[in-house]
């Protein structure tokens, strides 16, 4: 089941994926810390694939949606 997030809506990551791409036209790999448990970002776009992208404070990633949980008001 794919979780359904709204464009400028924030979320919190949930559970650290093994790595990180980022949202940019060329994607590149980041390491898994780049992103801390439990920080906050904003949902910039859907992707396809049950991806995300999601600006956190060091970067625009792609996320499945698993990775992620809305923050409640």
């Amino acid at each position: 089941m794919t979780k359904e997030f709204s464009v400028g809506q924030k979320v919190k990551l949930v559970m650290q994926p093994a790595y990180f791409k980022t949202a940019e036209p060329m994607p590149m790999l980041r390491p898994p810390n780049v992103v801390q448990l439990g920080e906050e970002g904003i949902v910039l776009d859907r992707r396809p694939g049950g991806y995300w992208g999601v600006r956190f404070q060091k970067g625009a990633f792609l996320i499945d949606s698993q990775y992620i949980e809305p923050v409640e008001a």
